[in-house]
């Protein structure tokens, strides 16, 4: 099949044998048996009542159920709802909640906290379902079970309702208005062509971040329409994830800067072992990169490193490896569907060059918090929309980013932004991964805190918070530098590499306000 139809169930009716996903076993399996599924499960789904519009929440690894729910949303009208499987008990319940889930399927894995989660939202046991054994649930089968394969009627395009990962406060949903559509009238792969990979093409893509998250759910589904079968990882290992671009000649994937530094920290003689020449787009984003992990990224993987800024709730900027070298520390210029602005507090438009809060505006539709006008309303201007990172726009349109609003260090009036801090951190051979913030200070109102998880060999101390404060003092002005470091075992980052760095600064804040 030179050129595929669109959208993956024309795909599977016209070529059914072809291997479209190697699940975490290792196990293949067919465009058919994938599309017969997620047939079975929209009409399992109806049968439990749902109609168009309605939801229906996943807590589930990565994995074929998650790509049949999936699959199955979209074409039954669905929204569906993955959840954050390392959230606890209450927040998993916030979200089937607050989404209005019908429907909750889990793994047997995460079958306490979404048992309890299903308690507190009040959802009857006849419409849970587990994948494994869950006291209290369904079986998953008895949900396809009994049920067609053949594609249900009244096909209608549905969406994911992602969550906002709640580094600031409580995840809200994020809503898109149904279209209203056949499943094909829409070009679902379309969003891969932002960043240069076609349909076919000998593209095969690996799955190495949750699907729960929004990017690497939406990179997966797009792959998949497009006729690139998906390698999925369930749990990521650096040198796992080198044996399975080599094994399967993976030539695209999502990442994030955490797993470069852990690449990085291989041995030689490990990275040597394997062939990732195959690789033509490894694209990351979703947190910052430090100069230094790009560089020594691109040195060895070559110019498919990519970056990307965007959102849950949309984006979105793109740099090619050839952008960022002619203008380290760039994350692009805008998408084609895109539009990037810099505004002041006072909502007015920023030339080039001048530092603001940066906003985004899509050509492709808007969106709305979930039972949350307020917050719609608070992070607009017009039809742009923020999520309170920083930056500056340069003449040529490249933005730069310097951090998150509410993560900025204001000390004696100063502005000091923890990424540049983080950065240098970060080149400390004794440090795996770092984080900054302010903490208070009875003058200057903050001071920096380092907060340092050290590498492997390397022991916790007040030798070594000297050392890392010199290391500092070498390469950051005084304002800048941290006025002390404190260790963690593991800093507290979800597996797509966003720091809570929320829960890191609480406790130096107990019982008083932070200025900002």
């Amino acid at each position: 099949m030179n050129q595929p139809p669109n959208g993956f169930w024309a795909q599977a009716t016209a070529d059914p044998d072809r291997t479209v996903l190697i699940d975490p076993g290792g196990r293949p399996w067919t465009a058919g048996r994938l599309h017969a599924d997620a047939n079975r499960m929209v009409h399992g789904l109806r049968a439990a009542g749902l109609r168009r519009g309605d939801a229906f929440a996943v807590v589930l690894p990565n994995g074929v159920e998650l790509l049949t729910a999936h699959l199955a949303a979209s074409q039954a009208g669905f929204y569906l709802v993955p959840v954050n499987h390392h959230l606890m008990s209450p927040e998993i319940a916030w979200i089937v909640s607050d989404s209005g889930a019908r429907v909750l399927i889990c793994h047997e894995r995460f079958g306490a906290a979404a048992t309890t989660a299903a308690d507190e939202a009040g959802l009857p046991a006849t419409h849970r379902y587990a994948v494994g054994e869950v006291a209290g649930s369904r079986p998953y089968a008895e949900l396809l079970d009994g049920h067609p394969g053949t594609p249900p009627e009244d096909r209608t395009l549905g969406w994911v309702m992602n969550y906002t990962s709640g580094t600031t406060g409580r995840p809200r949903g994020i809503r898109r208005p149904l279209p209203g559509k056949l499943p094909e009238e829409t070009y679902l792969g379309g969003f891969l062509g932002i960043f240069g990979i076609k349909p076919f093409d000998g593209n095969v893509h690996l799955v190495c971040s949750p699907l729960y998250h929004t990017a690497v759910l939406q990179f997966a589904g797009a792959a998949l329409h497009i006729g690139h079968p998906l390698v999925l990882m369930d749990g990521w290992a650096p040198e796992e994830m080198l044996r399975l671009i080599d094994a399967h000649r993976c030539t695209h994937t999502h990442m994030v800067p955490t797993q470069f530094h852990r690449l990085l920290a291989l041995p030689d003689e490990v990275r040597a072992r394997y062939d990732v020449s195959s690789m033509r787009h490894a694209i990351h984003g979703a947190a910052p990169c430090p100069d230094h992990v790009k560089r020594a990224m691109i040195d060895w993987w070559g110019s498919c490193v990519e970056e990307y800024y965007a959102a849950s709730e949309g984006g979105g900027a793109f740099a090619t490896a050839e952008d960022w070298l002619k203008k380290p520390g760039t994350v692009g210029r805008a998408w084609p569907i895109s539009e990037l602005a810099v505004f002041d507090d006072d909502g007015n438009r920023l030339a080039a060059g001048e530092l603001g809060t940066v906003y985004m505006k899509m050509s492709t539709g808007g969106f709305s918090y979930h039972k949350d006008e307020a917050k719609t309303r608070t992070n607009r201007i017009g039809d742009f929309f923020t999520v309170g990172d920083l930056g500056v726009l340069d003449e040529d349109g490249y933005l730069f980013l310097r951090d998150r609003k509410i993560d900025m260090i204001i000390s004696g009036g100063v502005n000091i932004y923890p990424a540049e801090i983080e950065s240098v951190l970060l080149t400390h051979p004794a440090v795996a991964d770092a984080a900054a913030f302010g903490i208070p200070h009875a003058d200057r109102g903050e001071e920096v805190k380092a907060v340092v998880e050290p590498a492997e060999g390397h022991q916790p101390g007040d030798a070594l918070a000297e050392h890392i404060l010199a290391h500092c003092a070498e390469r950051l002005a005084g304002y800048k530098r941290p006025r002390s470091v404190d260790f963690v075992a593991a800093m507290p980052r979800d597996p797509n590499g966003k720091l809570y760095k929320r829960r890191l600064r609480e406790p130096y804040w107990e019982g008083r306000e932070r200025p900002l």
